[in-house]
């Protein structure tokens, strides 16, 4: 299958680029075979395992160890207005759903009011992702913490095959997050269900004057591996734009090597940077596809997950770049993501 690529000197860089950080070879790849090599000699649970395989077996990269899923729970993060506006029609919670099922994804992730008011009529159609915990935005002055908005047992009653949460690395409320959330991961794999995590990081003196370092590949590949730690099934995390976050902001612990010899300045070598601290790919790791721009989506889209493919990723939750377009041109934004996935042409760098 050949894909539509943006034609720029920055996309035949990334298709060329070969990585001299971390080789593929210590990798455990995305494939057909991933869950049997990764998860079958794991601790998880049978019914755990029927949950993953009805994630990577779902949608048009079913099979292929890679995922696609579509992510809406902006209407809380975001406020509903700010993020349905340039679609109204996203308002109403089964639009997300067709929109997810009409794009074929592998699953669906978003919150428990909007899988409460469809759950009989769609459970049975595509694995359902339920986010338990949220960061609300009507406190004034806003502040910036996950609460869970909902049980683990709720989530099995409305048939989801997974779970979600936030943990915001390095804020203060973080204790507390890990602890929440890894009490909950605990109880959703005992009831069956797969889990995802989004690492985020959190802490206002993670952006100086001249970087953002909440998406240093250092900064959140730790986080990714504190992930894994608590029992995360799949990692959601930001696409790294720079690095050095624990040097520039003096703390924490470093080596040399990280920036040395496990990454570079390459967007590639940093996710890959993101993937090693997933167990080295065992924990699959997927990128978020980021706000909507307008008319660059489909490009930017393109590119993380060239990114994210040929370091080593397993997908993209790409959800506002979907969803905050006309339906039919959502649709297609995440079938060209997903053609990047099924294109053999793109390899591991």
């Amino acid at each position: 299958m050949a894909t539509v690529l943006p034609q720029t000197a920055e996309m035949d860089a990334l298709l060329q680029h070969q990585c001299t950080t971390i080789s593929k070879e210590q990798l455990h790849v995305p494939g057909p075979d991933f869950m049997d090599r990764c998860f079958v000699p794991s601790s998880r649970p049978p019914q755990v395992l029927r949950s993953l395989g009805q994630l990577y077996g779902h949608g048009r990269l079913a099979g292929t160890g890679y995922l696609s899923i579509l992510p809406v729970d902006q209407g809380i993060e975001h406020t509903a207005g700010a993020s349905f506006g340039p679609n109204p029609m996203y308002f109403d919670p089964e639009n997300i759903i067709k929109l997810a099922l009409e794009g074929g994804c592998n699953a669906v992730a978003t919150t428990f009011g909007t899988f409460g008011t469809v759950a009989r009529k769609y459970a049975h159609r595509i694995p359902f992702l339920v986010k338990i915990n949220h960061n609300e935005l009507l406190t004034y002055p806003n502040k910036y913490d996950q609460i869970l908005f909902g049980s683990v047992e709720e989530a099995w009653n409305l048939g989801a095959a997974a779970v979600g949460a936030t943990v915001y690395f390095g804020s203060e409320e973080s204790n507390r997050q890990i602890q929440e959330v890894s009490q909950a991961f605990e109880r959703a794999h005992e009831l069956g269900m797969a889990t995802v995590l989004w690492c985020y990081t959190r802490n206002n003196a993670f952006k100086t004057a001249d970087k953002d370092y909440h998406v240093s590949a250092d900064l959140t590949g730790q986080a990714n591996h504190l992930g894994v730690t608590i029992g995360a099934d799949i990692i959601k995390q930001k696409l790294p734009e720079n690095n050095g976050g624990f040097a520039a902001l003096k703390f924490g612990k470093t080596h040399p090597a990280m920036y040395d010899k496990l990454a570079s300045d390459n967007p590639i070598d940093l996710t890959r940077y993101q993937v090693a601290n997933c167990y080295m790919g065992r924990i699959g790791l997927i990128n978020s596809g980021g706000e909507s721009k307008g008319a660059t989506d489909r490009d930017e889209a393109l590119r993380t997950a060239v990114i994210n493919k040929r370091a080593g990723g397993q997908g993209l939750i790409s959800g506002r770049k979907a969803f905050q377009r006309p339906f039919a041109e959502g649709v297609d934004l995440l079938n060209a993501i997903q053609d990047v996935y099924l294109d053999s042409s793109i390899t591991l760098a």
